[in-house]
């Protein structure tokens, strides 16, 4: 039943696709757009994409010089998702992570880190009762993780109890580093940043007069959106076309007649992609002819895959670094990820390993020991640069922009 619907599916996104090109070249005379049933105007801007990125030459290795010891109990621990609807950002997190402690170990036969992985499938509901256990185990002095904000938020204040540092690779909610944690250090730029990137991104290279911003319910989601709304109301764009979703929801049926009606040029969700891939596709089979933009939430492979063919118009935003375009990374992640090129935050989840494999390199023993270190950590990764402030936020950070293109996604360069 599933493939047949599937089938239909992909059918009809073909079928709107070849009526979308009959009209667009009947419209392509009238100059003000935006009239069709669809709404918004003609297709996805082109942006070229962008095929190398300066790494640091001092960038930080895991493999060290070799020469560390360690006791044989050392351990570090990988915390989130590695199933659930969004697990794929997870996965793409643990590879990283994973690659960092092999490359280590081979080279310092005398200190053989071992790696724990726990699996929060993504939840608040479930990540505290993980992260108790993570925290019970005292071999483990240091944790990457978790991925999204709404489990991070449920599990702060057990890794600050705990005394143990934990860097995530993803979390990007601006509340989570105003809650007197000590222990959280967040390993890219939060949604402070993400939202005006991509406000100045639609306006700018999206060249963007309306804009639809549609937001599920989880903390993340509502974060981002509040960020990016905030910053297009001083941008002269209009995003007066709102609407809300649910963890879960695959009928959109109502916020698609919302945006048809409101004829944006860009619909931005702010969420996750197991939700805004569908609602992408029902967009599409409607007839909506302008820009599909995501966050990082939304940037993965598995959009692709879930939203078809109408993922051709969809353009992302994102914090994290292409992985891809750093080749001693990217050549070496595929020996982990099964062949896969590096995702969404693979690069963020292997510097932060890396950095607690510094620490312990560096002699750390014990969890005090570890969370000072990366306190006062100071030095560049493959991904960005690593300094954190009292909160746990970097001081410098970057967003990226990438786009669909021949069912990859691909960089376009630095947006923020």
């Amino acid at each position: 039943m599933e493939e047949n619907l599937f089938r239909s599916r992909r059918a009809a996104v073909l079928a709107g696709g070849v009526a979308l090109t009959l009209a667009l070249a009947g419209c392509a005379a009238n100059s003000g757009g935006g009239g069709d049933q669809g709404g918004g105007q003609g297709n996805r801007p082109d942006i070229p994409a962008v095929t190398s990125l300066p790494v640091p030459a001092n960038a930080a290795n895991p493999a060290g010089n070799g020469q560390a010891t360690c006791a044989p109990t050392t351990t570090i621990a990988y915390a989130g998702a590695k199933t659930g609807s969004n697990a794929q950002l997870g996965v793409n997190i643990v590879n990283g992570v994973q690659l960092a402690v092999n490359q280590h170990n081979q080279a310092n036969p005398n200190c053989q880190v071992q790696l724990k992985q726990f699996d929060t499938e993504g939840t608040p509901d479930r990540a505290p009762g993980i992260v108790t256990q993570v925290a019970s185990e005292q071999g483990i002095i240091g944790v990457v993780g978790l991925p999204f904000s709404g489990e991070s938020k449920a599990t702060g204040a057990i890794f600050q109890q705990a005394g143990l540092a934990h860097l995530t690779p993803s979390a990007t909610n601006p509340a989570l580093t105003k809650n007197g944690w000590t222990t959280f250090f967040r390993a890219l730029a939060n949604d402070n940043v993400q939202g005006p990137a991509a406000a100045k991104f639609m306006s700018g290279k999206l060249g963007a007069k309306k804009v639809c911003v549609i937001q599920d319910d989880s903390d993340y989601g509502t974060g981002l959106a509040k960020a990016t709304n905030d910053a297009l109301a001083s941008s002269g764009v209009d995003a007066s076309c709102q609407d809300k979703v649910t963890t879960g929801q695959k009928d959109f049926a109502a916020v698609v007649s919302k945006v048809v009606a409101a004829q944006p040029q860009v619909v931005f969700y702010s969420g996750y992609y197991a939700e805004g891939a569908p609602l992408d596709q029902q967009l599409s089979n409607r007839g909506f002819n302008g820009t599909f933009l995501g966050p990082d939430g939304v940037k993965d492979a598995e959009f692709i895959k879930l939203a078809g063919d109408a993922s051709n118009n969809a353009f992302f935003t994102c914090p994290c670094t292409p992985g891809e375009l750093v080749p001693q990374f990217a050549d070496a992640y595929k020996g982990v990820s099964g062949g896969s090129a590096p995702g969404t935050y693979s690069l963020e989840g292997y510097d932060s390993t890396t950095i607690l494999l510094k620490a312990i390199d560096s002699g750390a023993k014990d969890r005090a020991a570890v969370l000072n270190y990366v306190k006062n950590y100071n030095g560049a990764g493959y991904s960005k640069e690593f300094k954190w402030d009292a909160t746990g936020e970097l001081a410098t950070t970057k967003v990226f922009g990438y786009k669909v293109d021949n069912g990859q996604i691909v960089p376009i360069g630095e947006i923020s």
